[in-house]
């Protein structure tokens, strides 16, 4: 397998120095509009002779798959921010290339209802155009970071082996992660964590189908495993409940993300103050978008990691009746921990923990383990091949059980 990275930020850069070590791939090209910041993310690491750095502007189609049949691509990974999707998108397609990316196409809100009716869902403009995947015989496997990605796994593995009826998929995200030295510094990509976080979160229920909310609602208390601990979770605008549905047979479907009160009023204020929008305003003769000089502002979290301390832990709480036909409750989760994954690879946990579940996928696509044509998800392949690949890059998933009656609890 040939495989081009379109992006040297923080996951694709930890894209790499995951997948130094594995031999599933002949050729790997990590390419970024500034080729010398690819370049540097290689230099980080013993990299071996198969790997290379290039210049691409992933916001052109044409110049993806031109730089794709250059270096011989057959899957293109997209590490960049969602607002390149369609052009990565439709550049593999032209180049004949499997597709992988870790955040689906942005939703855009209800015109007149933004918090009673639904928009524009994520990745519905990739959905729209699976059967013409599909009769090209070409895959498109969207969301396959950790979130979405292993927690899509983690629903799958539950459904097949766990679960005979499942009541609710509930994502749960949490961490106890400190980063020194800043007042405020995200983890991950602020453009992005505005987004989701501001967006009204979508929910699904079965009888009622996909509705929203207003942001930060329904507010639990979650105990996180491993000494985490308990973090109180809200909605979120997330791609595992547009998903899930899709191959997993759940009464409901939720995201819920551990921000914290500091984060959460941070973010209100920049609502507030108009500063998470994305349309250009005029600052003295120069157009701006408020957002990206937030983003800006801030430390890069792929650089924050040699700051951090803590764990990362990503799930999904599973709710329903078990094999024996019981009540039942189990965490999938995976935890991370940052001493870890700067040791080994130079990454700092979250960016980490996204990162090593495309490299597992693109190692089972290699292999042949996993295939498919059409815009799937995670749910859509076998989760055990995954799961036991997980485990043999040392990093295991855990299944915990939980009280059906208060799962929230651990």
């Amino acid at each position: 397998m040939r495989i081009l990275i379109a992006g040297a930020g923080g996951v694709g850069a930890a894209v790499a120095a995951i997948a130094r070590r594995r031999s599933f791939f002949e050729h790997l090209v990590l390419a970024d509009i500034d080729q010398g910041r690819a370049q540097a993310a290689l230099d980080r690491i013993d990299r071996p002779d198969r790997m290379e750095a290039r210049a691409l502007d992933a916001s052109d189609p044409a110049a993806v798959a031109a730089l794709a049949e250059d270096v011989g691509a057959d899957l293109i990974l997209n590490a960049c921010d969602p607002r390149l999707n369609p052009a990565i998108f439709q550049g593999a397609f032209d180049a004949g290339a499997t597709y992988l990316d870790m955040a689906m196409t942005l939703s855009e809100r209800h015109p007149d209802k933004p918090y009673e009716q639904t928009g524009v869902m994520l990745g519905d403009a990739q959905f729209a155009d699976a059967a013409r995947w599909e009769a090209a015989g070409r895959l498109a496997l969207v969301g396959i970071g950790v979130e979405p990605g292993f927690s899509d796994v983690a629903a799958r593995y539950a459904a097949d082996h766990l679960f005979d009826t499942i009541d609710e998929l509930g994502v749960r995200d949490g961490a106890d992660l400190v980063v020194e030295g800043y007042e405020f510094a995200p983890t991950f990509s602020i453009w992005t964590t505005i987004e989701e976080c501001l967006n009204p979160p979508l929910i699904y229920e079965r009888e009622r189908g996909f509705y929203v909310t207003e942001p930060f609602s329904e507010p639990e208390v979650f105990t996180f495993p491993e000494g985490i601990g308990p973090i109180e979770c809200v909605n979120v605008e997330h791609e595992e409940v547009v998903l899930m549905p899709r191959w997993v047979d759940a009464a409901r479907v939720t995201f819920k993300y551990g921000l914290g009160d500091e984060f959460i009023a941070i973010l209100k204020t920049l609502h507030k103050l108009g500063l998470d929008s994305v349309r250009p305003v005029d600052v003295r003769g120069a157009r701006v978008a408020p957002r990206d000089l937030v983003a800006a502002l801030l430390p890069d979290p792929a650089g924050l990691g040699d700051r951090m301390r803590g764990r990362t832990c990503a799930g999904t709480l599973i709710r329903g009746t078990g094999k024996d036909g019981a009540p039942k409750a189990s965490y999938v989760y995976h935890v991370v921990d940052n001493e870890r994954t700067m040791r080994e690879d130079g990454s700092q946990a979250v960016v980490w923990q996204t990162a090593i579940n495309p490299v597992i996928a693109m190692e089972l696509l290699a292999e042949g383990v996993w295939s498919g044509a059409g815009v799937l998800g995670p749910e859509a392949f076998d989760a055990v091949p995954f799961l036991e690949l997980l485990a043999e890059y040392g990093a295991p998933h855990g299944v915990q059980e939980r009280d059906p009656a208060d799962p929230a609890k651990g």
